[in-house]
């Protein structure tokens, strides 16, 4: 089981990942709303263990976005004591279940434990943004209708992008999600990769650098405007 983590004291999100990680569940955390949204873009976290009270990104937009963007995770808010009103308001947001500070870990892990029992919904088979489709579950991707003949690598980065909605996907995210766990080119797989993705895409460019962070698909939620390095 995939837990994610989000609570924006530092220290205390670590003790919670550690406690979940001596049980043997395998636990990262995020600081703020939208780190938080960008790895889950990138799928695979079965679990959302999410303060309500974030900085910035308010814990109840960052759960709006995730049933809004049906992000594939189940949902765990974690409340203020001192109202009757945070079960319903945390449900009626879209969360699966609250947990209300403060709380043991005992009771934290029966919680994350039961939530990830739960099945979850298959991911949609086609993905599609600026005309670009790709075929999940038949390997097959194209754009403007125009079949794109990509190798299984590059199938696979272009699958991410897409899948993060225009969010900022790191170089190590890509690897991680894509590449082979001891792959022996490791240092220029990305590099590479992308450059033969953007000349099978053709133009306009669709895939953006941004600088000292990662790539993007054009038209992302900052703003379009990236470079092709």
């Amino acid at each position: 089981m995939r837990v994610l983590v989000v609570k924006d004291e530092e220290s205390l999100a670590e003790a919670i990942g550690a406690g979940l990680r001596r049980d043997a569940v395998t636990a990262e955390t995020a600081r703020d709303g939208r780190e938080a949204l960008a790895k889950l873009r990138l799928g695979g976290y079965d679990v959302l263990v999410l303060d309500r009270d974030l900085p910035g990104l308010h814990g109840d937009e960052v759960c709006r976005q995730v049933i809004g963007q049906r992000l594939l995770t189940r949902v765990l808010m974690l409340t203020s004591p001192g109202t009757v009103h945070h079960r319903p308001d945390a449900l009626g947001l879209g969360a699966d279940d609250y947990l209300t500070k403060p709380f043991t870990h005992e009771e934290l892990l029966a919680r994350v434990l039961a939530l990830g029992r739960r099945p979850r919904p298959a991911p949609a088979p086609v993905i599609a943004h600026a005309g670009v489709t790709v075929d999940t579950a038949r390997g097959l991707a194209a754009r403007d209708g125009r079949p794109l003949a990509l190798s299984h690598t590059e199938l696979g980065v272009l699958e991410v992008l897409l899948r993060a909605r225009g969010a900022v996907v790191s170089g190590d995210d890509l690897i991680e999600e894509v590449w082979e766990e001891h792959t022996s080119y490791r240092t220029n797989a990305v590099r590479v990769t992308l450059g033969t993705l953007r000349a099978k895409l053709g133009d306009p460019p669709l895939i953006e650098t941004v600088p000292g962070a990662g790539f993007r698909m054009a038209g992302g939620p900052d703003g379009g405007g990236g470079t092709d390095g």
